[in-house]
């Protein structure tokens, strides 16, 4: 008997509903809506079979499943507000046994993230790439229901599932090897308010639509002053966030 192929996904997660920033998601800059760039740099991942925009049901969000096919990509439509039950329902609709989280929110993503959870995968059931310059997860199928059995329902965000893992017997490894381009910095690459859309519209208007991660963080280098624009909202994100 031959072994199964493990399916391996990148598992887009967006919404256009935001009470802080409108529509951020299909804000245009370049004439490019916010979300396509997080698509382009995914779609280069080295090892994943299949890229997924995971959104909601909703009527607004269905402009992003619009966006996912111009783009070639899948899409599943779930949960509002449960990113969880969200990617089991994608898992199943496609037969996924392994995935990577990117944010819709994180125009600076950079595929390497993902595909070091992939490289990672063995003797792994949970993954945890948080506190990086972009937080990101490798999760196997099966380790969703472990994590909607023990919710019992309610929302958690991925930040907060590791502590919840704890008492488990889930195998969660945290990401190692982890190159020092990936590492926290002090700067604010999250898409949120308006201040942050100035500053990635700034970033992308110097740098062109077509970058790396290393082409980012260069232009920054040269050009510090940039960092202050947003900079000052992290404080505000990180009280929603945690609350």
């Amino acid at each position: 008997m031959t072994n199964q192929k493990m399916i391996k996904a990148i598992f887009i997660t967006v919404r256009t509903g935001s009470s802080r920033l409108p529509n951020k998601s299909i804000l245009k800059i370049k004439d490019k809506p916010t979300i396509q760039y997080v698509i382009e740099s995914v779609k280069k991942s080295k090892y994943a079979d299949k890229i997924i925009l995971c959104t909601t049901e909703l009527k607004e969000d269905k402009i992003l499943c619009d966006i996912a096919e111009k783009n070639n990509i899948d899409f599943y439509c779930g949960d509002e507000l449960n990113k969880f039950k969200r990617w089991l329902g994608a898992c199943e609709k496609f037969d996924i046994d392994f995935f990577s989280t990117a944010d819709g929110d994180d125009l600076f993503y950079d595929v390497g993230l993902a595909d070091l959870c992939f490289e990672q995968i063995e003797d792994s059931d949970f993954i945890d790439g948080q506190g990086l310059y972009n937080d990101v997860y490798g999760i196997r199928h099966s380790t969703l229901k472990v994590i909607l059995n023990m919710s019992n329902n309610i929302n958690i965000e991925p930040h907060q599932i590791v502590s919840f893992l704890k008492s488990t017997n889930v195998n969660v490894k945290k990401l190692e090897n982890v190159p020092e381009l990936y590492k926290k910095k002090n700067i604010r690459m999250t898409l949120d308010y308006e201040e942050d859309f100035t500053f990635f519209k700034n970033v992308i208007e110097n740098i062109g639509i077509s970058f790396t991660l290393k082409d980012v963080l260069n232009y920054i280098n040269k050009n510090p002053d940039v960092i202050t624009i947003n900079q000052h909202k992290d404080i505000e994100w990180k009280a929603n966030q945690y609350r």
